[in-house]
C-alpha cells in the first residue's frame, strides 16, 4: 500500500524507514529491559522490520483505530512477539519496551521534518504518543493473557503429577492423594484412576489420603463420585489413611462412607486388597 503522502508520520516512515529502523534498534539494544541472553539480536532485527512495514502500511488507511480490521497484521505481529517473550521468560515492561522504545527515534524524526510547522509538530507527536501507547497496551494484553495460558498449563501438568496412579499388585492400584481436592483436581484424579483401571484391567483401587490435610463435606463428595466411577469400571475402591481427627470429622459432619470400605493405614488396606484378589502374604521361614 502507498503511503498517504499528507500523513507525517506515514510520510516518516516511508522515508526514513532505515534511519528509524537503526534509531529504534539502538534504543532497544540500549535499554535496560533488553534481554541478550534470552533474545537473538537477528530476530530482534527481523521483527523490528516487519513491524514497521506493516505500521506504514496501516498508518497510511483512513483508520487510525488499531482494532480496526486494517491494523490486524500489526496486532498479529505483536502478538507473536508478546507470546514468543512471555514463554521465554520477559517481563510485562520488558516485552511493551518492543513498543515504547520507538518513540523517541520517530519523535526525532518528525521534529525532523516538521521543526518548521511547530503546531504540525505538536499534533502529530501527540498522535504518534497515542498510537504507540495503544499498541503497546496491547502487548501487555497478549503477554498478560499468554503468561495466564502458561500457569494454568503448568498447574493442570503439576495436577497430573501429584496424582499418581501406581500398580501394587497385579489387579491392584494405588492412588496416594497429597493437599487439597477440589473439583478440578477430582476430574483429574478419576480420569487418571480410569483410564489405569482400563489398561491393567485392576479389580482393586487403593486411593489413599494419609496426604489429605482435612476432610470435609466437599472432599467427601469428589471421593464417593471417584470410587462411584471407578464401581462403574468393575473395580471396589478402599480409602486408606483415614485418621482419628478426620473419622470425627466425618462423624460430626454426618458424611456417609459406610458404603465404602476405609481403612486407618494403606498396609491394613492392601492387606484387605490382596485377599479379595485371593493373595496373602507369609512370613518366609528364617533359614537354620
Amino acid at each position: 500500500m502507498s503511503p498517504d503522502r499528507t500523513n507525517p508520520i506515514a510520510r516518516v516512515l516511508d522515508r526514513h524507514d532505515k534511519d528509524l529502523l537503526a534509531g529504534w534498534l539502538d534504543r532497544q539494544l540500549q535499554s535496560v529491559g533488553m534481554r541478550r541472553d534470552l533474545l537473538d539480536e537477528t530476530l530482534l532485527r527481523e521483527q523490528s522490520r516487519q513491524f514497521l512495514r506493516l505500521l506504514r502500511d496501516a498508518v497510511a488507511t483512513a483508520s487510525d483505530d488499531v482494532q480496526d480490521a486494517s491494523w490486524a497484521p500489526v496486532r498479529e505481529v505483536l502478538g507473536a512477539v508478546s507470546e514468543s517473550r512471555a514463554r521465554q521468560g520477559f517481563t510485562p515492561t520488558e516485552t511493551a519496551m518492543f513498543v515504547f522504545s520507538l518513540k523517541e527515534p520517530l519523535f526525532a524524526l518528525l521534529r525532523q521534518d516538521l521543526g518548521a510547522d511547530a503546531r504540525a509538530l505538536a499534533e502529530e507527536m501527540a498522535k504518534a504518543t497515542e498510537l504507540l501507547d495503544r499498541l503497546g497496551l496491547y502487548t501487555t494484553e497478549v503477554y498478560q493473557k499468554s503468561r495466564e495460558d502458561v500457569i494454568v498449563r503448568q498447574q493442570q501438568e503439576m495436577l497430573e503429577l501429584s496424582t499418581p496412579v501406581v500398580q501394587l499388585w497385579e489387579g491392584v492400584l494405588g492412588l496416594p492423594l497429597i493437599g487439597t481436592l477440589d473439583s478440578a483436581r477430582t476430574q483429574v484424579v478419576m480420569e487418571s484412576l480410569l483410564q489405569r483401571i482400563v489398561d491393567t484391567g485392576a479389580r482393586i483401587a487403593i486411593i489413599d489420603i494419609t496426604g489429605v490435610p482435612t476432610v470435609d463435606t466437599l472432599v467427601a463428595q469428589h471421593l464417593l463420585k471417584t470410587v462411584a466411577a471407578a464401581r462403574l469400571m468393575g473395580a471396589d475402591c478402599i480409602i486408606s489413611g483415614i485418621r482419628p481427627q478426620i473419622a470425627q470429622t466425618v462423624v460430626h459432619l454426618g458424611l456417609d462412607l459406610t458404603t465404602v470400605v476405609t481403612k486407618a493405614t494403606l498396609a491394613d488396606a492392601f492387606a484387605v486388597a490382596l485377599q479379595r484378589v485371593g493373595l496373602s502374604v507369609l512370613r518366609a521361614t528364617a533359614p537354620r
